[in-house]
């Protein structure tokens, strides 16, 4: 493989280059008229354009973006995530013209990427799963007679799709036809399948994710697990690894059935398990995203393996040269996205031009991202500007560190999520690992946000003047005494 196209935009096409490059082999950007300047672009040896921003009109053309790639000579086309990364047409498409494509086969992503067929694919294996229809469901008689004998509330659930869209919670009968037919609309705008399905709702659980990599040999390895339950609208925004709560005993136990997920669906390539682990540390399989996710990054920093490299390296059709004996949990690390979103406004998109733009650097610290100084926030895609890792020998390190460069992190022109991923990390509830999905629903606030931020000026306040103090010590004034003059009337 001496040539991919990175069919994708900003920070994750950037990381994929950056790896690829290292490896010897040459890179093409696809760009949409709205990123025509920006860095993925200009890392990569050549580009494409598209078309004009919208992503229907430009990242989505799979038949533009596999011709232009056939008239450069392209022997693999990586994916990263979003866009096209889940779609089986696409990935077939690819083989089909005679390239490889970075990621497992279209019977994988098919399987996978249908919740119903991936729970009917792994039930043979005796995996942990939670109560709920085998199969998509219309019938509102029907679903009420299923729901009062798994008993309220209920969850329902789009089969196609994920980010939280086509999903609502249902607390009694008296609400379930509206919110099917709600959970019905929105899968069908968003995924063009309105398939749903219901599940038990599992409350106050945690989102645990397990990384895997699979290749084409049978060869199946699990790279510890991810924590991420910390989100907002059913989006992630705070990921770590490993987990502040797991045992040994019931990491080894997900990590064991991860691997037969993927062997449930012959998996190749990089993929993540997902599971819900309820108050009890009792887990049910949840899904499995057939693509590299965002938050690899804190995988990477514990494990030491590029998984980037890894995605590559099957795809060319090597054999996995790491064992699960050879995997160690070094450290901890902790991952934000940093949104361009206003956290006092119920994190609606700050759309805007980057006026500074200064990302943190120094030991233990990782920036992923897609944006430069002077660069404009486009409205037209995903509104995250970059992923602020930190990695530390402890996780109290890890947290201490990102406090530490989120504070340092200058940006101005928009607005961010780096005060609130302060807010979460300064938690006494996520410091002691003591939290679940409905973290941000409990807690957080803009009042709260900023009482916190008050306190920080206070602090900043305060230092400012302790070093005034100190530095006018240094300088040693002399005092000036004042004139008697001054002292006397008339």
């Amino acid at each position: 493989m001496k040539k991919i196209l990175i069919a994708n935009r900003g920070e994750i096409a950037l990381r994929v280059m950056r790896t690829a490059r290292r490896m010897g082999i040459k890179t093409v950007a696809v760009y949409s008229e709205a990123d025509r300047h920006s860095p993925h672009v200009q890392f990569a040896d050549e580009a494409i354009l598209l078309g004009p921003p919208p992503s229907n009109q430009s990242y989505l053309l799979g038949e533009k973006i596999i011709a232009e790639a056939i008239k450069l000579g392209v022997d693999g086309i990586h994916p990263g995530y979003g866009f096209l990364s889940e779609n089986a047409g696409f990935a077939k498409a690819v083989t089909d013209a005679g390239m490889i494509f970075i990621g497992p086969s279209p019977h994988s992503i098919e399987v996978m990427g249908n919740k119903l067929a991936a729970k009917e694919a792994v039930r043979k294996f005796d995996i942990p799963m939670v109560p709920g229809t085998p199969s998509a469901i219309t019938d509102v008689l029907e679903a009420k007679n299923i729901s009062s004998k798994i008993g309220y509330p209920v969850l329902v659930k789009a089969s196609a799709g994920g980010g939280g869209k086509g999903m609502r919670i249902v607390e009694n009968e008296a609400e379930l036809s509206d919110q099917m037919e709600r959970a019905i609309s929105e899968a069908l705008s968003s995924f063009g399948d309105g398939s749903v399905f219901i599940e038990k709702y599992v409350g106050s659980p945690r989102h645990i994710e397990i990384q895997v990599l699979a290749d084409n040999f049978g060869n199946v390895i699990h790279l510890f697990e991810r924590e991420c339950s910390i989100q907002r609208r059913h989006q992630k925004v705070v990921e770590e690894a490993p987990s502040a709560i797991l045992s040994p005993e019931v990491r080894a136990a997900m990590g064991a059935d991860a691997i037969k997920v993927a062997k449930a669906c012959h998996y190749s390539g990089a993929g993540t398990v997902e599971f819900l682990l309820d108050k009890n540390r009792k887990y049910y399989f949840l899904e499995m995203n057939t693509r590299l996710q965002v938050e690899h990054p804190v995988t990477e920093m514990i494990t030491g393996i590029d998984l980037v490299e890894q995605q590559i390296k099957i795809a060319r059709g090597e054999k996995l040269t790491i064992s699960q004996n050879d995997l160690a949990i070094n450290g901890h690390a902790i991952e934000l996205r940093v949104y361009a979103e206003d956290p006092h406004e119920n994190f609606l998109p700050s759309i805007g031009k980057l006026e500074t733009y200064l990302p943190p650097s120094g030991t233990g610290i990782r920036v992923d991202g897609g944006y430069e100084e002077g660069m404009d926030i486009p409205i037209y895609y995903d509104p995250m500007i970059a992923k602020l890792c930190a990695w530390a020998p402890s996780r109290s390190g890890a947290i201490q560190i990102l406090i530490e460069a989120i504070v340092s992190f200058q940006i101005k022109g928009i607005k961010t999520t780096l005060s609130f991923g302060k807010f979460v990390l300064e938690h006494d509830a996520f410091i002691s690992g003591q939290f679940d999905t409905h973290f941000v629903k409990k807690y957080f606030s803009a009042e709260a946000l900023d009482e916190g931020e008050k306190e920080l000026s206070e602090i900043a306040a305060s230092v400012a003047l302790h070093v005034y103090l100190e530095e006018k010590k240094k300088l040693k004034e002399p005092k000036i005494r004042e004139s008697n003059w001054a002292l006397r009337e008339g």
